[in-house]
């Protein structure tokens, strides 16, 4: 099983390392990376420098929908909800 975390891991680190922002929403969605901080925090102690920032859910689910299917139950504030979004500054 500890494979298999790492290999999602990875995922999600090689989706950083090529430039894209991840959120924690897509890092569980599309990576099955339920604590993305850590994944962030390993790649800073590596030497990466990762920026961060809050963004709306609705930001986030826009960019988890060209990948899966993600819907919000009709009642969440999705553009007030704020998640932080991590990438890295090269």
């Amino acid at each position: 099983m500890k494979a298999l975390r790492f290999g999602m891991a990875m995922a999600a680190k090689e989706h950083l390392a090529a430039g894209q922002p991840i959120t924690r929403l897509e890092a569980i969605v599309l990576y099955g990376v339920s604590n993305l901080t850590d994944v962030v925090s390993e790649m800073r102690k590596q030497g990466w420098v990762i920026e961060s920032r809050l963004v709306s859910y609705a930001a986030a689910a826009t960019r988890i929908n060209r990948h899966a299917v993600l819907q919000a139950p009709a009642n969440l504030p999705v553009r007030e909800i704020q998640l932080t979004e991590y990438w890295v500054n090269k």
